[in-house]
């Protein structure tokens, strides 16, 4: 494909495309010109270095999201809402997280989403630096749920438990010594026993821990709103 038959919007879908399938270590101009049946030199032309690249991926899966009717919905429905849409675009491009922690990816997709959070918490109540502590504390707790449950360290944990099976010995020794070290500290040891008796950890039970999360915070909020209403 020659350089001035492609355009920035086509080799960025290319890209968010080579992101889902190999992150951001397999993304580099070279694949993502054999991709496009074109030279590496020709996406430099147009979307510059690989950094400006992740950047215009990152603020274009924003606009997958499907942005909530707050006046018809309401502030805290509206909340959970966008939390769970955020939930589910880090799910789906489990490149965005870093991409969005590491760069100032800012653009028309991410302000659109954010413009809509600033709107929810405006309507809760919420003003001045308050509002933007409202904007910011959900999606510090979905990013950082995005990151620990993400692919990356999802990939670490399946290799761990792969080690484990092809060599149980290790696995028991590892338990051992979480075992000792827990044994110091009696509500770390009832809460890794219980987690034992049930079959679950952290990764099993990542719906659960979202959901109670979101709830949380959004009790926490409307607290807050609360109790500057009553002392009013």
């Amino acid at each position: 494909m020659a350089r001035e038959t492609l355009n920035r919007e086509q080799i960025v879908r290319a890209a968010i495309e080579l992101l889902d399938a190999e992150g951001i270590d397999g993304l580099s101009m070279r694949k993502l010109g054999q991709k496009l049946g074109s030279a590496a030199t020709a996406m430099y032309w147009h979307v510059g270095n690989k950094e400006n690249l992740l950047i215009l991926a990152a603020d274009e899966v924003w606009s997958e999201i499907t942005l909530p009717d707050v006046p018809a919905v309401g502030w805290r429905p509206a909340a959970r809402e966008l939390m769970y849409a955020v939930r589910g675009l880090c799910d789906r491009h489990s490149w965005l997280v870093r991409v969005i922690t590491t760069y100032y990816a800012a653009g028309e997709g991410m302000a659109r989403f954010q413009e809509c959070a600033y709107e929810t918490f405006d309507a809760a109540g919420f003003r001045d630096a308050d509002l933007d502590w409202a904007v910011s504390t959900p999606f510090m707790f979905v990013t950082g749920m995005a990151f620990m449950s993400g692919s990356e360290v999802a990939g670490i944990k399946e290799r761990a438990d792969q080690e484990s099976a092809e060599q149980p010995e290790k696995e028991a020794e590892a338990i051992a010594r979480i075992n000792a070290v827990a044994a110091k500290y009696p509500r770390l040891s009832a809460s890794i026993k219980a987690q034992a008796q049930r079959g679950q950890g952290f990764t099993e039970q990542v719906d659960e821990v979202f959901a109670f999360g979101v709830e949380t915070i959004l009790d926490g909020l409307a607290a807050r709103l609360a109790a500057r209403s009553d002392a009013v």
